[in-house]
């Protein structure tokens, strides 16, 4: 909701001033929010290890596909600096029968923050930004272990297993985006970054505390993403 209300509010002021000049701005103005993928590639070699020991096959590495919305709007009062919010999420999973038990594994992670960027002046017609996020993020380890089928009479004796650890952090993601205006009011974003995450604990189950985590199981590592946002542009 925070998003569409920073469109609404970025048209508003863009109409507005409009209304007042013919000339183009003299620093990047407006903004806009939508829709953005991307591709992170978090260490997960330590979970590997693990499934290669329970029988799972192992999770892919080249990275977990992301979903989410972001926006920002110029402040004005500051030349070519904005300011908005990004938020972002993704899974991916793998799984094998052994005998008459099926086992799966899926890894998530997922975050957001307040996002503040300087559009660099001298490159003119799109908006070429160099920024960060900062805020919170979350990543997640769930193992089930089922039988093959489930029976409402026996519930209170199953043996199915369902265990799931995550660890919630700081984030600093230092990135790099670039907006290329397709009409005044769309533009499409290209984006790298890198993740760096800070502090916090894993914990298992109903918040129990779990030691022996490999530290270099991180959520830390290189993105891109691209989207299309709506909006007003001027760069």
């Amino acid at each position: 909701m925070k998003y569409f209300l920073i469109v609404i509010l970025a048209v508003v002021f863009a109409f507005k001033a409009l209304a007042q000049t013919n000339k183009y701005f003299d620093a990047p103005f407006g903004g806009g929010g939508g829709f953005v993928a991307g591709w992170q590639i978090p260490q997960i070699d330590p979970l590997n290890l693990k499934l290669n020991k329970i029988g799972i096959p192992e999770l892919s590495t080249s990275g977990v596909f992301t979903t989410g919305g972001a926006g920002f709007i110029y402040i004005g009062f500051v030349k070519n600096l904005r300011v908005g919010g990004m938020g972002f999420g993704g899974s991916i999973s793998s799984s094998t029968t052994i005998g008459n038990e099926n086992l799966e594994a899926v890894y998530s992670l997922g975050g957001g923050g307040l996002t503040v960027e300087y559009t660099l002046p001298f490159i003119k017609n799109i908006g070429l930004s160099v920024g960060a996020i900062v805020g919170g993020g979350n990543h997640s380890i769930e193992f089930f272990k089922n039988d093959d089928s489930f029976a409402w009479s026996d519930f209170e004796n199953e043996t199915n297993i369902s265990t799931k650890i995550e660890k919630s952090y700081w984030i600093f993601t230092p990135t790099l985006n670039a907006e290329f205006p397709v009409y005044r009011f769309i533009a499409l974003r290209l984006g790298v970054g890198y993740q760096l995450t800070f502090a916090g604990d894993w914990e298992a189950d109903n918040g129990q505390s779990i030691i022996g985590v490999p530290s270099d199981l991180r959520a830390d590592g290189f993105f891109i993403q691209a989207g299309i946002f709506a909006g007003f542009f001027s760069f």
